[in-house]
């Protein structure tokens, strides 16, 4: 398992080294920290890295550690490696690098002078016999309830208070309230949250594959396995990553990510080579070019393009390349369609902005979704596809909610092709999850025939809330025209000084506040001030910030085939792991 390589890693600066045979191990008073953390839960077979930190910098003699009152050694497989003052820091540490566990409970003690520190380890087991052939998860970044309320209805339709039909991500038989929480803060990011489906631990806001330490630098922290990492070590099945975010974004690098930081870009590029997903489709081209070619983010040599395409992968660059690949049997696949995001349904759809004219020919998630399951499908012995819709968070950020529900919808008609794939099959799992949430409502509509000139005169809520007039739908369920006199009133809950317009932004992705006198404080976009009617809002964030920001709301997951039962109640994020792996057998050695 590649990226459990630590040859190169944990640098020992000023520190001594010294391998113990453990009889009994480490502890520390109130900052004892113990990896992993308490009420893991733990994979059967899955390597992770135990860690203990002891402050003040102890000698190995001053401190003991036990796993259910035996020694780390005798539990672990495995003698630790004590560091004194690790980096230089005011701390010691214990180490035992790429281990696992038998199912069970245990209990961890570290003990340093008067001091001790216990944490409990549920490990699960997951090693029966196989229950999906497949498993496809797909992650709408920050979807929440009301994205897909008003998907529903700018694709469905609504009459008389009901709407004409379903979504595909709603016509499900099992539902769940997932908590996104990290282990540091109430709200997260898309590294720890996407990093708690894929490795089954909590982490902190923009870690990947880690439990976040004191380590200095970011490749150096205890790693646990991912699931990517599980099913090319313990099975022949195929491994594909989709989204329309750069390729090396939080969500797509965490199904093979090891990093504190997730914007290390050009070395989850490499941990995406050591771990070679069989499909990887998405944007961030830059990043995996040599630093000689123009346009490059990389700061060495390496060619990735090249290696992938020794290592037997197609390599397409637009839709049309990608199609004729999956038509003519490609086993492997790298797409790279844009040299940043992809560009988003509205975008590509109706308003032609963002990208577009420089890449005409990108692929849509629905398109890629369609592509990969060809290719990934062939292998006999199934495959986990990941794939995501990442531009629904980046353009809630922006606080652009036309362009989020358009990619919503494109995520729904993505969930549709694989539901069609599995409809004659009872062999595949398919779960519908956002990562986290933003704080976004639906309150009514704007109604431009109402009397008054302020936005806030055009709102209709309760009885006033009619139904909005949208163009008619395309073939693919989305409006071919939003720019209607009556609208959906979407409002976010977070936002920094803006003016609301009431109107989509149909010259390019919302800009909500500019940079001010002071470059660290924003300020309201003027343009959308001068808009007919424009509500200038004061803002509920820190002056420093120039978008919306996450929310700690559950988000709403559905799913269906093999272990789907499982989802029902609210569950942790954590739990979405433990589905897929016993789903897909992975425990045991």
């Amino acid at each position: 398992m590649p990226r459990f390589n630590t040859s190169s890693a944990f640098p020992l600066r000023k520190a001594a080294l010294v391998t113990l045979i453990l009889t009994g191990w480490l502890g520390g008073a109130q900052a004892q920290t113990i990896y992993p953390i308490d009420r893991a839960d733990i994979l059967e077979g899955s390597k992770f890295d135990f860690k203990v930190e002891f402050p003040d910098a102890p000698k190995p003699d001053a401190v003991k550690v036990t796993i259910n009152g035996a020694s780390v050694e005798s539990v672990l497989g495995k003698a630790g490696t004590f560091i004194e003052s690790e980096e230089g820091q005011k701390h010691s540490a214990l180490w035992a690098r790429e281990v696992s566990l038998a199912p069970g409970r245990y209990v961890v003690e570290a003990v340093q002078g008067d001091a001790k520190k216990t944490v409990v380890w549920n490990v699960f087991p997951a090693s029966g016999p196989r229950k999906a052939k497949n498993v496809i998860l797909f992650i709408g970044d920050g979807m929440s309830i009301a994205h897909r309320t008003a998907a529903r209805i700018l694709s469905k339709g609504w009459r008389e208070g009901k709407y004409d039909s379903e979504l595909a991500i709603d016509d499900m038989p099992n539902m769940a309230l997932i908590s996104t929480s990290g282990n540091d803060t109430i709200v997260t990011d898309s590294a720890n949250s996407a990093s708690a489906y894929t490795t089954g631990h909590k982490s902190c806001v923009n870690a990947l594959g880690v439990y976040c330490a004191k380590n200095a630098l970011s490749l150096d922290h205890p790693k646990v396995e991912t699931i990517g990492e599980l099913v090319k070590r313990k099975t022949k099945m195929a491994l594909g990553v989709v989204t329309n975010t750069e390729i090396e974004d939080a969500t797509p690098a965490s199904m093979v990510a090891h990093t504190r930081r997730r914007s290390d870009f050009n070395e989850i590029v490499k941990m995406f080579l050591e771990v070679k997903p069989d499909v990887m489709m998405g944007g961030g081209s830059p990043n995996f070019l040599p630093k000689t070619t123009p346009g490059s983010k990389r700061s060495d040599d390496l060619d990735a393009i090249a290696k992938f395409r020794e290592a037997g992968y197609t390599i397409a660059t637009t839709k049309t390349e990608m199609n004729a690949a999956a038509a003519a049997g490609a086993s492997k696949l790298l797409g790279l369609y844009n040299t940043g995001n992809i560009d988003g349904a509205f975008d590509l759809r109706l308003a032609k902005k963002g990208s577009v004219s420089k890449f005409p020919d990108q692929p849509d998630v629905t398109e890629q979704t369609r592509a990969a399951l060809k290719i990934l499908s062939a292998n006999p012995d199934g495959f986990f596809l990941m794939v995501e819709s990442g531009r629904i968070d980046k353009y809630s950020h922006s606080l652009d909610w036309e362009r989020a529900v358009f990619d919503t919808i494109m995520l729904d008609n993505a969930v549709k092709v694989a539901k069609d794939f599995a409809a004659d099959r009872n062999d595949t799992l398919i779960i519908v999850v956002p990562d986290h949430t933003h704080a976004v409502s639906l309150i009514g509509t704007y109604d431009d025939n109402r009397p008054g000139q302020l936005l806030r005169d055009k709102l209709g809520v309760y009885d006033k809330s009619l139904p909005p007039n949208y163009g008619p739908l395309d073939a693919d369920g989305f409006p071919t025209d939003v720019n209607t006199s009556r609208r959906l009133a979407v409002v976010f809950g977070t936002y920094p000084d803006t003016c609301d317009t009431g109107k989509p932004f149909m010259d390019g992705e919302r800009v909500p506040s500019v940079a001010g006198a002071d470059p660290k404080t924003f300020v309201a976009n003027e343009k959308d001030c001068t808009a007919p009617g424009a509500a200038r809002k004061a803002g509920n964030l820190p002056f420093e910030a120039n978008t919306g920001v996450h929310s700690a709301d559950d988000g709403l997951l559905t799913a269906m085939g093999p272990n789907a039962e499982k989802f029902r109640g609210r569950k942790d994020n954590t739990f979405v792991f433990r589905v897929m792996a016993e789903a897909l057998s992975l425990g045991g050695k």
